[in-house]
């Protein structure tokens, strides 16, 4: 057991970054998509998580060799303009997110509690979203970065074994999945914005603000460049194996009736006449850990990046802190209190995480090539050849979440 939790420990920052990619925002927008298209928006999520690969592996190394994090290089080498830019950006996005999230939660579970109420209207949301918000609040209470670490190991353990034990029972036919592999851009303004969100929740520029902050946290050196790399394979991997997961158990079952997801309900009733109150109910598990598991970095993040970009230390025990984590989970009881469109508010803020991570690639690509900042880790020619790469297709990306938004 030891040894176990010692290799969870060796890759903690990997886990945080599932746990906070894998959210209900990826469960909406993979399963918007899987029953929309099916497995036709396999490449871009295949392409995403191997240019978040990449992108985890630069940014953390970046850190280990300054010692400098994200927002600390950009306040100091491009001004506390652009550099405010950035965290407003980040902070509104996950915001919204925080809203979404949760709203998703309460109103999976409802839907799926009604035969388990007199009432039939299932367990109320507002009660739910009041219980998930004392759990966040409680876990962070306890101010210690190794409880965290073990809690959302839990989370991500059990998410994961949910989504693919769905996958199984519902897995669609195999060369519908190679189909998947085919390009195709989507023709409706629809299938641009789940593009967009698809790309903004797998490789959002968010992930790689807070991967520099999670090396720092864990005082990563340069002999550990190795198990830095390990640790963001492993990231990666895991990332694209649940969104695979996710989107083929929509496939299989909601796009081979013709079905699409408008609401957080529409994953509940659709899905369980066509594989069964046990599936849904292990789907459901997997949506509740999976919204636990990113509600609680989303609310952590506040915080920690506000921390960042004033270059005081991470102290999570601050009265700051506190207020700032209880703004966030209080954010959380918006959708139920007001009601509102959760998916769509999802789609929306990972659709607009999307715009501002062009920017945030770009500026990392301009310090990686500053001999004076990295001294003998400058950028090669193959690392800045593929940072282009991926800028241009962030660049597109985030074209098509504009489109999307504003069409829709």
């Amino acid at each position: 057991m030891k040894k176990i939790f010692a290799f969870l420990a060796s890759i903690s920052p990997g886990l945080f970054l599932i746990g906070y990619n894998i959210g209900t925002g990826s469960i909406t927008t993979m399963a918007s998509a899987g029953a929309s298209y099916g497995m036709e928006m396999m490449l871009p999520v295949l392409l995403s998580c191997i240019f978040t690969y990449f992108l985890i592996i630069v940014f953390g190394q970046y850190t280990i060799i300054t010692g400098q994090t994200v927002l600390q290089s950009y306040r100091k080498h491009f001004g506390l303009g652009i550099a405010f830019f950035v965290l407003l950006s980040l902070l509104v996005s996950e915001w919204v997110s925080c809203m979404g999230v949760m709203g998703i939660v309460v109103q999976v579970i409802q839907e799926w509690s009604r035969p388990l109420t007199e009432s039939g209207n299932g367990f109320s949301p507002l009660v739910l979203a009041i219980i998930f918000g004392a759990i966040i609040y409680w876990i962070f209470w306890q101010g210690k970065h190794q409880f965290f670490e073990r809690v959302l190991a839990v989370a991500v353990a059990i998410m994961g074994l949910c989504f693919l034990l769905t996958m199984f029972m519902v897995i669609p036919e195999p060369e519908e999945v190679l189909r998947g592999l085919v390009p195709k851009i989507p023709d409706s303004t629809n299938g641009l914005l789940l593009l967009a969100g698809m790309v903004g929740t797998t490789m959002g520029g968010i992930l790689y603000v807070v991967r520099s902050i999670l090396v720092q946290e864990k005082g990563w050196t340069i002999k550990d460049l190795v198990l830095e790399k390990r640790d963001a394979a492993i990231s990666a991997g895991m990332m694209f194996l649940l969104s695979i997961a996710i989107m083929a158990s929509a496939a299989g079952t909601l796009h081979a009736q013709g079905l699409t997801i408008d609401n957080a309900i529409d994953m509940v009733t659709l899905l369980e006449p066509l594989a069964g109150r046990f599936a849904v109910s292990i789907f459901v598990t997997g949506i509740v850990c999976a919204g636990l598991s990113s509600l609680f970095p989303i609310v952590l993040l506040a915080p920690w990046l506000i921390a960042d970009f004033q270059s005081k230390p991470r102290n999570l025990r601050s009265t700051s802190s506190r207020l700032w984590v209880l703004f966030g989970v209080l954010l959380g009881l918006v959708v139920p209190v007001f009601g509102g469109r959760p998916v769509f508010v999802m789609i929306v803020s990972q659709a607009a995480a999307s715009i501002v991570t062009p920017l945030i690639l770009l500026l990392m690509m301009i310090l990686i090539n500053k001999h004076a900042i990295m001294g003998d880790y400058v950028a090669k020619p193959v690392r800045n050849s593929l940072m282009i790469l991926i800028l241009i297709f962030t660049i597109i990306m985030a074209g098509a979440g504009v489109a999307g938004i504003f069409n829709s």
